[in-house]
């Protein structure tokens, strides 16, 4: 049992701790309710620990590397239909708090039951985020843990300054560092057969070259 219920068992108050809990999270999900009535499109947002979040603008180095990435996954997945991918305009609505990661794959046994209109997406099998000055903490603090806590099968965490990749895999409701690497050759683990030059995620030539071997290899 986790430390801090174990500790609230032994409280004298417990009852009027429950209560005032309960009373706080139904306030906050009217909160995430309203999030909801008021975003739109044109923004990146989210929704973490009662906090509506606006991201500003992305560097052009977050845009590039999200589109390289996003275009060989996406190709790859289509090409042996094992799901869909897609980029931030997914909300991706957990337990408690909302998110548009910057990528995700939700592979086929998800994607049968989405609908053309739908909105809100329950946790991907996979997941990409690319670091900022603003969101870092966030990526490797409360989203480490609700991903896993979610059951996000993979996650992957990328460092546009050092150039590296993070990839983490999820073990026994946690997640595990796989590999970290500026070079060499990552393969996901949740999305099957996929694998990708490190360079190919930073350098557009490299991302061309990754994406011919794709496409060859199914011909």
């Amino acid at each position: 049992m986790d430390t801090i219920l174990m500790e609230l068992k032994q409280r004298p108050n417990l009852k009027s701790l429950v209560q005032e809990l309960n009373q706080y999270v139904q306030e906050e999900e009217k909160l995430r309710q309203a999030f909801y009535n008021q975003i739109s499109e044109e923004y990146k947002a989210e929704f973490i620990n009662g906090e509506i979040i606006i991201h500003p603008p992305a560097r052009r180095i977050h845009g590039l590397i999200k589109v390289n990435l996003l275009v060989v996954i996406n190709v790859f997945v289509d090409m042996h239909e094992l799901g869909e991918g897609d980029g931030e305009k997914r909300m991706i609505e957990l337990t408690r708090n909302s998110y548009q990661p910057d990528i995700v794959c939700f592979l086929n046994d998800k994607v049968a039951h989405f609908k053309d209109d739908q909105m809100l997406f329950p946790a991907p099998d996979f997941i990409v985020e690319i670091l900022s000055p603003s969101t870092e903490k966030n990526d490797r603090g409360v989203k480490f843990v609700d991903y896993a806590l979610h059951g996000v099968g993979e996650y992957w965490v990328i460092d546009p300054e050092e150039k590296t990749v993070e990839q983490f895999i999820l073990q026994e409701g946690q997640y595990a560092l796989a590999l970290k690497a500026v070079s060499g050759t990552i393969t996901s683990q949740v999305i099957q057969g996929f694998s990708i030059p490190v360079k190919a995620i930073f350098d557009k030539k490299e991302n061309k070259l990754a994406l011919q071997s794709i496409v060859g290899a199914k011909g």
